[in-house]
């Protein structure tokens, strides 16, 4: 029964929110609304099926757990230190301000000073999933925008973790944290260290040696395998071993994967079932809403939406422009910060069973977490015109940043050059790009034996490591600006897929493919490739013109005969399969 309830609850909760997605799709709303409107369909406080709550917010874990691992994928260590003094300041603050304004909201409707504290706290943490699934949807993730804000999240989340430690503290010790809170703050953060140094430093030397062993392997189930058991492996053990967040141990892990030379791949092959599970957070969400609890409570809410939507962003704006990043990665910084969910629930939820928050504080969060997390992709893709009336004249002068260039820029400018992708490093894109290098062109070469891209890259050769007909290699390889995609190794059904891909990010980009059998040219052609070349053909060509060389031709006559035969092969083949 158990069994046939989870299957229920996954089919609904999918079904509808595809629906819904659709339809708000059609009607230019981000799909994120359809999801949390599915949510609501099938949750308790509406008519009609009523999925199982608890089951849906299981499954919804394992998204956010895959989702920040892929996020860890490309936040280098690096770049979290590069924007520690924005993310650490900038969180801080915002923070303080949240609870505080929460807190006044909260005395405003009379309740007292302690609820009222973790109220804002719950009020001033952004969520998780919206902010990387915004920051994707708009191509700002790799960004300084996109550090700048998952750097800030980061700290978030580890000021949440302490929260949610110190305050059973607090509440044990009757407010008199004089000794309980000290221990707390002090086992807590010893937790968090050693979880980071257990995790980037052995993480670093065992954790590629481990993928190198999958990949060998040439099976793609094992590597997909072993990616995940190394997400939720790590996950699960910073919850048990450390009392972190589960997010927060599987974002370490993907750190360490991305430094290796197995990211790419990683998140292209082992995690497209993410998003899924990333549909399914939405959808738990909108199953807590529960409409009554806005006539309840107008007042709360109203105040507690003011907070998320208007004091956060002004306070995240404010603090990007004075440390010196300009206005421009200040406004969408402070957008997407505008919106709270999965700590947020946490918090109030254990606030709720401490005694320390009255009844209606949970419903009240979900109702403005439901709204903000609708409003926030459209706020988003409303930027520009934002950007086009507030940054005129003096104030875009006065708000320039003073710290480099934003790096939409730089990576606009570095992704201008135009370069040739070959797919495949045998014998023929090994003659490829050997014949490209020598006209002055240097390729970039996508493969999928580790051995060889470490050779290439030993060799001063740029390779990307992975399967081509991901979308997200073909982006690393520079698809967005290249001027060719050469596929050289053998057609494969899936290289249509990697052409569909190819032109899809790139429409103007000249594709030529190579098929093992004729029968296989008019599928590539279809899918969006210029020149397809069949080693079918070729032979056969190269044998005709064999025959006519010792049958005593011209140089002359043996190219005429030569494409002669290229063009009847190509022809019957297409006849043949016409017929």
């Amino acid at each position: 029964m158990h069994n046939l309830q989870l299957i229920l609850t996954l089919t609904a909760a999918l079904t509808v929110a595809l629906v819904l997605g659709f339809l708000a799709l059609r009607l230019k709303l981000p799909p994120i609304v359809g999801y949390l409107l599915a949510g609501v369909m099938i949750g308790p406080h509406t008519p009609g099926f009523v999925a199982d709550r608890e089951l849906a917010e299981q499954l919804a874990e394992v998204g956010v757990i895959l989702l920040m691992f892929g996020v860890g994928l490309h936040f280098h260590l690096k770049d979290l230190l590069a924007v520690r003094t924005i993310a650490l300041t900038g969180a801080l603050v915002q923070i303080a301000s949240a609870t505080a304004l929460g807190a006044l909201a909260a005395r405003a409707v009379g309740w007292p000073w302690s609820a009222g504290t973790v109220f804002g706290i719950a009020l001033s943490v952004a969520s998780t999933v919206v902010l990387t699934r915004v920051l994707a949807d708009n191509r700002d993730l790799q960004t300084q925008t996109g550090r700048i804000a998952i750097g800030w999240l980061v700290v978030e989340d580890i000021f949440t973790v302490f929260a949610l430690v110190v305050l059973p503290a607090i509440v044990n010790t009757g407010g008199d944290a004089s000794m309980g809170l000290p221990v707390a703050i002090g086992a807590s953060t010893l937790k968090l260290l050693a979880l980071a140094v257990l995790t980037l430093w052995p993480g670093a030397h065992i954790i590629p040696r481990v993928l190198a062993a999958a990949a060998r392997t040439h099976s793609r189930e094992l590597f997909t395998l072993t990616v995940l058991v190394i997400a939720l492996g790590i996950a699960v053990a910073s919850a048990e071993l450390f009392g972190v967040s589960m997010a927060l141990g599987a974002f370490l892990a993907g750190m360490v994967v991305g430094q290796s030379e197995f990211s790419y791949r990683a998140a292209s092959e082992a995690l497209p079932m993410r998003d899924a599970f990333a549909v399914l957070f939405f959808v738990s969400v909108g199953m807590l809403f529960d409409p009554q609890q806005l006539i309840a409570a107008p007042m709360l809410t109203a105040l507690a939406m003011v907070i998320v939507l208007i004091a956060k962003p002004l306070v995240a704006f404010l603090i990007t422009v004075v440390l010196g990043y300009g206005a421009r990665a200040g406004l969408r910084v402070a957008v997407a910060l505008a919106q709270i969910g999965e700590f947020s629930f946490i918090l109030a939820v254990l606030g709720s069973q401490l005694g320390v928050l009255p009844g209606g504080a949970t419903d009240s969060i979900v109702a403005v977490s439901i709204a903000t997390i609708t409003l926030n992709p459209l706020l988003y893709r409303a930027i520009p015109a934002i950007e086009k009336r507030l940054l005129r004249g003096p104030l875009t002068r006065a708000l320039q940043p003073r710290i480099g260039r934003l790096e939409e820029g730089a990576e606009s400018g570095k992704r201008a050059t135009p370069g040739v992708i070959v797919v495949g490093y045998g014998p023929v894109g090994e003659g490829v790009c050997r014949l490209l290098i020598e006209r002055g062109i240097t390729p970039t070469v996508v493969e999928l034996n580790i051995d060889t891209v470490r050779r290439l890259h030993s060799d001063g050769l740029a390779a990307v490591y992975g399967d081509a007909g991901q979308g997200g290699v073909l982006e690393e390889a520079g698809v967005r600006s290249a001027t060719a995609l050469i596929i050289s190794a053998p057609g494969l059904p899936e290289f249509s897929e990697v052409i569909r891909t190819a032109r899809a990010l790139n429409p103007t980009i000249h594709i030529l493919a190579r098929s093992a059998f004729l029968s296989q040219t008019d599928v590539l052609r279809k899918a969006g490739a210029h020149e397809v070349f069949s080693g079918e053909a070729e032979v056969a060509t190269a044998m005709i013109e064999a025959i006519v060389i010792r049958l005593g031709a011209t140089p002359e006559q043996t190219a005429v005969e030569r494409e002669r035969a290229r063009a009847n092969l190509y022809m019957s083949s297409r006849r043949s399969k016409d017929a």
